[in-house]
């Protein structure tokens, strides 16, 4: 049997709720647009249109007339995707999450060990075993290196301390030599940190930076501590 291509997903804000920005998706290695309806309907009910992408090359298309903030968000590679897609389109910020720059310690190749890996939530957990169009063992796979040319838009790094993918600490090392670049470390978290249990606290804190994005200030608009 032949699986359909994957199509773009979208999510607007409810009636009467303004636009506040545009978030445009990129899903992580083995993954589809279908598996963040959570993360979308959440942030489109806080004002943004959101679209998640089934490749990156479909990423520009989404730009045309959108309402700005735009703002990439990529999980895994697509968080790869994101950055070197932000050097060269008219973007104002990058959130990646989980990005692989480190490979960490899997276990094993089979099923069970990759969805440890992935997430602990078992919503998620019950999407994950019912999807046939998510490409098992795909993100056990080398993914793509660094971008060559970093953007130098604003970038928010999420990571789990508990993603046996990637290196959580590599990941902070990355954020901080960028040139605007904050890091969040989301406590147990594993690598699917967009979809995992803390993902209502995740999808908080793209919320704020994204608010802080539209106000425009040096810092956050939440002041911890």
């Amino acid at each position: 049997m032949t699986r359909a291509p994957a199509a773009a997903a979208r999510w607007a804000p409810p009636e009467g709720v303004a636009v506040r920005g545009t978030v445009v998706l990129l899903p992580g290695r083995g993954e589809h647009p279908g598996l963040y309806a959570r993360l979308g309907t959440r942030l489109a009910f806080d004002g943004y249109r959101v679209v998640a992408v089934a490749a990156p090359d479909d990423a520009a298309g989404e730009l045309r007339g959108t309402p700005v903030p735009v703002v990439l968000l990529g999980s895994d590679t697509g968080g790869l995707a994101a950055l070197a897609l932000a050097a060269e389109l008219p973007v104002h910020a990058v959130v990646a999450a989980g990005l692989p720059l480190s490979a960490e310690h899997v276990d094993d190749s089979s099923w069970e060990s990759e969805l440890d890996a992935r997430t602990a939530c078992p919503v998620h957990r019950t999407l994950l075993e019912a999807d046939d169009r998510l490409r098992r063992g795909a993100v056990l796979t080398d993914p793509a290196g660094v971008p060559a040319v970093l953007p130098r838009t604003p970038v928010l790094v999420l990571h789990g301390s508990a993603d046996r993918v990637a290196d959580p600490k590599a990941a902070r090392a990355f954020a901080e030599m960028l040139p605007a670049g904050r890091f969040a470390l989301i406590e147990g978290g594993r690598h699917d940190v967009l979809n995992d249990v803390a993902h209502r606290s995740v999808a908080a804190e793209i919320v704020q930076f994204l608010e802080w994005l539209r106000a425009g200030t040096r810092g956050p608009l939440l002041v911890r501590g």
